[in-house]
């Protein structure tokens, strides 16, 4: 590929990363959606290459620091705040915090992913049910590709004033090793209780934190 050529794709993948962080941002989509109906919204051909999240996370966090510096770091913490709640409920579960609570790009718009390793597949249903927990049980893709059950629940945030998607994603205890590989960045790509209430500690009010 020319200088040229690779000039022009990067531009084109920023441009991209750049319409799905204002998605991400305003409507509280999730990457990959994100990402797909930049390309349709750009006019761009249905199998133009997508950026990589990292490039879209870079966009996300440009975009929060310029339209929303002044509200999104309470917005988070409300919802750290909300995932560490679900953590304690579900602490027999070995609960790990991902996404954007856990990195730090997280809005008022975003959901809740918390990981539950169980040496029984079935037995946090189960556990919610015992505790009359009203969930929706569904399906996504997981750690290697493969589809992973999902249960997911609406919960209010008194501190937002709305209602929160949290979702339990359910792993095999074996898969607990390979869920804690450092990222592309070298970063823990999910938390369990300790490093979440690390993130809740007082910090500058000047600061964003970011794992």
């Amino acid at each position: 590929m020319s200088g040229i050529a690779a000039a022009m794709e990067n531009a084109l993948a920023t441009e991209i990363a750049n319409a799905a962080a204002r998605l991400v941002v305003e409507e509280g989509l999730e990457w990959g959606p994100a990402k797909r109906r930049a390309v349709r919204q750009l006019g761009l051909p249905a199998r133009t290459p997508l950026p990589d999240n990292d490039l879209v996370e870079d966009a996300v966090r440009e975009y929060i620091g310029l339209f929303c510096a002044d509200t999104q770091p309470l917005e988070l913490r409300a919802l750290r705040e909300l995932a560490l709640v679900w953590m304690q409920r579900m602490q027999a579960f070995r609960p790990y915090l991902g996404g954007a609570v856990w990195h730090g790009t997280a809005t008022r718009l975003s959901d809740i992913y918390i990981a539950l390793f169980c040496d029984d597949p079935k037995s946090a249903e189960i556990a919610l049910i015992d505790h009359h927990v009203d969930y929706e049980p569904g399906s996504m893709t997981g750690l290697r590709g493969e589809l992973i059950d999902v249960l997911s629940m609406s919960c209010r945030s008194a501190a937002l004033n709305e209602e929160i998607g949290v979702h339990l994603l359910i792993y095999d205890l074996d898969d607990l090793r390979g869920a804690l590989r450092l990222d592309s960045r070298g970063r823990a790509p999910r938390g369990d209780m300790g490093a979440v209430r690390r993130l809740l500690q007082p910090m500058p009010s000047s600061s964003v934190p970011i794992p």
